[in-house]
């Protein structure tokens, strides 16, 4: 592992341990040369995941993406990067556990609505006026009553 602040090739692991999601190894790193201290994740190569589009194309999958999408839900709220970062990691856990090598963006979409309903409810909102392509304040509103109607609190 080449050391990102010197380029040194040589690095020395001074610790491992798995890393919150459970999927990865979390490694603590030491350059031989600078003796700067970085951190690596090593995770198990996963087959290539094709997502498709409403229109039936297949693009590769890209964490970047939903990232991006959580994001701009989550843009001014009480939401912590670690929260985010968690929530995609816990949609790419339930995606690549399902062995397929496709998947839909509605299964993808359906499953970051589904956690950000539990995390933050007007980022969920947020998001699901997006992603449900809401053409109205009517749809909007029936979003709205639908989530207080789960027993959620006023958004």
């Amino acid at each position: 592992m080449r050391c990102p602040f010197c380029g040194e090739e040589n690095t020395k692991v001074i610790d491992s341990r798995p890393a919150d999601d459970g999927s990865s190894i979390r490694r603590r790193r030491l350059c031989d040369k600078c003796s700067r201290r970085f951190t690596t994740y090593e995770k198990i190569e996963t087959i290539p995941l094709l997502v498709v589009k409403k229109d039936e194309s297949r693009v590769p999958y890209e964490r970047s993406k939903i990232e991006a999408g959580v994001l701009l839900a989550c843009h001014k709220r009480p939401v912590s990067s670690a929260q985010i970062g968690r929530l995609i990691d816990e949609v790419e856990n339930a995606i690549f556990n399902a062995g397929e090598n496709e998947v839909r963006t509605t299964r993808i979409g359906e499953l970051v609505m589904d956690k950000l309903k539990k995390l933050d409810q007007v980022a969920y909102v947020r998001f699901a006026s997006v992603y449900r392509e809401f053409k109205d304040a009517k749809t909007f509103m029936d979003e709205l009553e639908k989530l207080n109607g789960e027993g959620g609190a006023h958004v």
